[in-house]
């Protein structure tokens, strides 16, 4: 591989993970008959021990992102798009349509022209409910593989570490 091509390679999602996609099924069921939508966030591959088919820049959706404010009904999901990241893990959007077309409308596809997967699921939200496309609205394959999603440390709190913020004066009271 070139220089250029270690630099400027587009960034290909290699598949999504199982938990991640049981998870946006489950949560467009809990929604229905609203539309769910979220934003899916990719990790390298190179965290996974995959086929060595798989390139390690390449990305697994791990992720999905429920942007708050967002608003749902019967037959659309709007998203205040200044509530969206701007993350350099995005990897594209999903979201249900409740009476179970899987494929994009034109406001999908007005929506299509960032990133490089999109998910549509629908009712009854089964494990073969869902189907991947990409920028244009054409169907792709997208792998379902059996990693374990990596744990955010984001959250991850504790009581000691409020109560060693709060004696070097970091939190106000």
């Amino acid at each position: 591989m070139g220089l250029f091509d270690r630099f400027f390679r587009s960034r290909h999602v290699a598949g999504i993970a199982r938990d991640t996609l049981e998870f946006a099924l489950s949560s467009a069921e809990d929604t229905h008959p609203n539309e769910y939508m979220g934003f899916m966030r990719g990790t390298p591959a190179r965290e996974f021990d995959l086929d060595e088919e798989v390139h390690p820049d390449d990305y697994v959706v791990t992720d999905v992102l429920v942007i708050p404010g967002t608003e749902t009904n019967p037959v659309s999901a709007t998203v205040k798009t200044n509530m969206v990241p701007n993350d350099l893990r995005a990897a594209g959007s999903i979201h249900s349509h409740p009476n179970g077309v899987l494929r994009p409308s034109d406001a999908d596809l007005g929506t299509f022209g960032r990133n490089d997967v999109h998910i549509i699921v629908g009712y009854p939200y089964g494990k073969t409910d869902w189907k991947a496309f990409d920028r244009e609205g054409s169907v792709i394959d997208l792998p379902v593989l059996d990693v374990e999603p990596p744990e955010e440390e984001f959250f991850d709190i504790t009581q000691a570490d409020i109560d060693e913020e709060f004696r070097e004066g970091g939190f106000e009271r």
